[in-house]
């Protein structure tokens, strides 16, 4: 697709069927048989050609848009991780961790929570 640098293409696949995919090309099949409905069509028995291959559009876009996701969750844990090598003394091991009376979070750490309402 292009949208996924070049460090992501190292990632193992996902598979082929997942949630992304499943839901794209349940979409895509609705959208289908929906617009046979609008057009007074029988839903599901005309136009099986365009429900296939909306459904296969959804699955492929729904692949691609996992193969985004799981690159975006690996970089945001791969600078977590060097945050942590960077920074030893702020995330010291639990059984050092009870001589000092205050044990932060990584998110306490690293960006205060402010809720937008």
């Amino acid at each position: 697709m292009g949208f996924i640098p070049e460090e992501g293409k190292s990632l193992p696949p996902p598979g082929l069927v997942n949630r992304n995919s499943l839901w794209l090309a349940g979409v895509g099949w609705v959208s289908a048989v929906l617009h046979n409905a609008i057009n007074h069509r029988p839903p599901v028995k005309s136009g099986v050609h365009r429900q296939f291959l909306l459904a296969t559009i959804g699955w492929f876009i729904g692949y691609h848009v996992t193969k985004y996701e799981n690159y975006t969750y690996a970089r945001l844990d791969r600078d977590m991780n060097e945050y942590i090598k960077l920074h030893p003394e702020k995330f010291v091991p639990k059984e050092q961790a009870q001589h000092h009376t205050e044990q932060k979070t990584f998110a306490e750490i690293v960006e205060p929570f402010h809720p937008v309402r």
